[in-house]
């Protein structure tokens, strides 16, 4: 009988515990992944190939075949797409068949989350928000924010991922497509769409990514934003800020001032704790965890399905 009240606690706790883990539990696996500080290894989706005028290239595929190649890799945290960054009126209905397709072959956001770069913000503050708001219609797990270049451009961009409801820009009504591919009704997808991390409960996820002179003079200033998800340098483009041609066309990079550049974005995720990105291939995925980057994408194809072979490795302390 002495025992009584000592099984009544132990039971008491157990059922707290469970609670507290189905209250927490994320249809974004995503952002389960950083709330237990695992990294995040992902591709590009499969995309057909600019044309080039050559007519022996292969017929373009379809979103119903691009779809069920999507889902031939099993170990890819999630998907992501940049087509839309330059024209979203070009971009945004394939993307939209696309992910009808997914759908169809019986993908979800739990399996198979979708992120997606939208047009640079400052360009167009009200036409950002209202492509925001079209792109989270058809169902990603969250936006990436490109060439940023203030705190102010962040914090317009994180508004409009959030319903007019929370304190946002995004119209309470806008649901689109979403609630399917997140497979909810459309008032339990209204409930869940909103920003984590300032929303602990919310399912969509922002990255921001740092590309040029002006952000890299500004980084400390927006990786304090709260809001952002993952703070990214984005190394390509920043490669080309690098670079010259010299008098025989051959493009020539400052090496050591690209990579402090990357590593001035990694330091301001530190500061502010903020999980830190990168596109790392096999040369380099193992430096940058150990540099402290944690969430990886990696180009469709062989090299990519490797380097998320190799990253998987390490982070479980299988070193290749």
């Amino acid at each position: 009988m002495r025992q009584l009240p000592f099984i009544t606690a132990l039971l008491l706790l157990s059922t707290s515990a469970s609670v507290i883990s189905q209250e927490t539990e994320h249809a974004n696996p995503l952002i389960t992944a950083h709330e237990e500080n695992q990294p995040l290894f992902g591709l590009y989706a499969p995309a057909n190939r600019r044309a080039t005028g050559n007519a022996q290239a292969p017929a373009p595929k379809t979103p119903a075949e691009l779809a069920e190649e999507s889902l031939t890799v099993k170990n890819s945290d999630f998907l992501f797409d940049g087509s839309m960054e330059g024209s979203m009126e070009n971009g945004l209905p394939i993307w939209r068949d696309y992910v009808e397709a997914m759908l169809e072959e019986g993908a979800t956001i739990s399996t198979h989350p979708m992120i997606v770069k939208t047009a640079k913000i400052s360009d167009d503050y009200d036409a950002a928000t209202r492509n925001i708001a079209r792109q989270l219609d058809t169902g990603v797990a969250g936006l990436m924010f490109v060439t940023v270049e203030s705190a102010q451009e962040v914090e317009h961009g994180l508004r409009a991922m959030r319903y007019e409801s929370n304190g946002g820009l995004r119209p309470n009504g806008s649901v689109g497509d979403a609630p399917a591919y997140w497979d909810m009704s459309d008032e339990q997808y209204k409930a869940k769409a909103d920003l984590w991390p300032i929303n602990p409960e919310g399912e969509l996820i922002n990255w921001t990514v740092v590309e040029s002179e002006k952000g890299l003079e500004n980084v400390r200033e927006i990786a304090a934003v709260d809001g952002i998800g993952v703070l990214w340098p984005g190394a390509g483009t920043l490669r080309r800020l690098f670079s010259t041609v010299n008098d025989k066309g051959e493009r020539i990079t400052d090496e050591e001032a690209w990579e402090n550049s990357i590593q001035q974005v990694l330091a301001a995720c530190k500061e502010f704790d903020v999980p830190c990105g990168f596109p790392a291939t096999t040369n380099d995925i193992e430096m940058r965890m150990e540099q402290g980057f944690s969430v990886f994408v990696m180009s469709w194809g062989e090299n990519g399905f490797a380097t998320i072979d190799m990253g998987k490795r390490v982070s479980r302390g299988q070193i290749p």
